[in-house]
């Protein structure tokens, strides 16, 4: 498995290549994973963890393209090659851009290659503002096709992506396999949520609206500081809950924050193990995600669907593919209405009740872990390589 992603740390990418690392090892494979030189190692049954090169001075990988991912890309080459030429799997299985080069090395090694398609790579160009330049946008786009063309199976993480696929003629090779298991861990917490309000000064009778996430400009951070700032205007006595985002970006949106007129409603942690996010959960009444572009669903809404807490959302193609009126209060992406939107379900006690227990459902039936593990299965079964199967050295993927 080839995996361009500092794994692990607690963000998108990262966490989905770990459940999908966790499904192969239950359903009896054995994976060679190479990734970048940065992140934790984790502990997975029949999983082993194989690291590019490290180049000076590089600690950190921003969410995005970059120059810096780039360099991790090129250098992590190496390992891949390594892994490859000199040892023998069953498959190859890849994430984001190392698709390219993973097609390109199994159709040599005469072994099928599965993508794992977390996003549309020209689309990231235009979300991350990294560029306009048409040459770019076309260069990325040849890349997706090969990626996807080439490919034995593709694994795409919400509909929009699997609509994409389809169009370009391979849906009968692609299978949606949303990321339902979201940002869970393994790892026991160590905080209870008896223990949230009081360590951030929150009263335990305060109205609590939540936010977890990074802080990247498409997430919409700064429309929830302007919505908290006129709920403030109504309900002083209410919370927002900011989990999330590094130690300048936090100083940032304090700032920012205090400037708005939310300076006293709006409360930031930083960020937390994700081991405690279920906590956090647990502490609020509200769950908001405020996201203004994109299209892929953020991982997050599948865990706020089996909480049990109610859930405010902007009303875009990102949310929508999974969220409905049933199941969350939806809103158009601007202030007054997501100010709007929290100011009434965090004092209408019903309402909440209403909307969680209509998404818990929608939870159960949709997005539970047997579906996964199921997709999952059905994924691999178009490489041809069933459950169980081992190569010569014990590595399946």
């Amino acid at each position: 498995m080839l995996a361009p992603e500092p794994f692990f740390e607690p963000r998108g990418t990262p966490f989905s290549e770990y459940h999908r690392l966790k499904a192969l090892s239950e359903l009896g494979h054995d994976i060679d994973l190479v990734t970048y030189p940065i992140g934790r190692d984790v502990d997975i049954p029949r999983v082993r963890i194989f690291r590019g090169p490290r180049p000076p001075f590089v600690r950190r990988v921003p969410i995005g393209p970059s120059v810096r991912k780039l360099l991790l890309d090129g250098l992590m080459l190496f390992t891949i090659a390594r892994r490859g030429l000199f040892h023998r799997y069953d498959a190859i299985h890849s994430h984001e851009e190392m698709g390219l080069p993973g097609v390109w090395l199994a159709r040599w090694l005469g072994i099928p290659h599965l993508y794992d398609m977390h996003s549309s790579l020209p689309q990231q160009l235009g979300n991350f503002r990294y560029s306009r330049s048409g040459l770019l946008i076309r260069l990325f786009s040849w890349a997706e096709a090969q990626m996807i063309h080439g490919s034995q199976s593709v694994i795409t993480i919400c509909q929009e992506l699997q609509d994409t696929v389809v169009a370009m003629g391979a849906g009968d090779r692609s299978m949606l396999i949303e990321n339902v298991m979201g940002g869970d861990v393994d790892d026991p917490p160590s905080l209870t949520p008896d223990e949230v309000r009081p360590r951030w000064g929150i009263a335990v009778d305060a109205p609590l609206a939540l936010y977890t996430g990074t802080f990247e400009a498409y997430q919409g951070v700064d429309l929830l500081i302007d919505a908290s700032a006129r709920m403030a205007r109504q309900v002083p006595a209410a919370r927002v809950l900011v989990v999330g985002g590094d130690a300048g970006q936090v100083e940032a949106a304090r700032g920012r924050a205090r400037d708005a007129g939310a300076g006293d409603v709006m409360v930031f942690t930083g960020q937390q193990p994700a081991r405690e996010i279920p906590s956090f959960v647990a502490a609020c009444d509200v769950l908001v995600s405020p996201r203004i572009r994109g299209t892929n669903t953020p991982l997050k809404i599948y865990s706020y669907l089996r909480s049990g807490k109610a859930i405010i959302a902007t009303n875009l193609l990102t949310h929508t593919q999974v969220l409905s009126d049933e199941t969350a209060r939806l809103v158009p992406p601007v202030p007054e209405a997501f100010a709007e939107a929290m100011v009434s379900l965090l004092g209408d006690a019903s309402a909440r009740d209403v909307l969680a227990q209509q998404a818990r459902q929608v939870a159960h039936e949709k997005y539970s872990r047997a579906v996964y593990l199921q997709r999952t299965a059905a994924a691999y079964a178009r490489l041809g390589v069933p459950a169980g199967a081992a190569g010569a050295t014990g590595a399946s993927a």
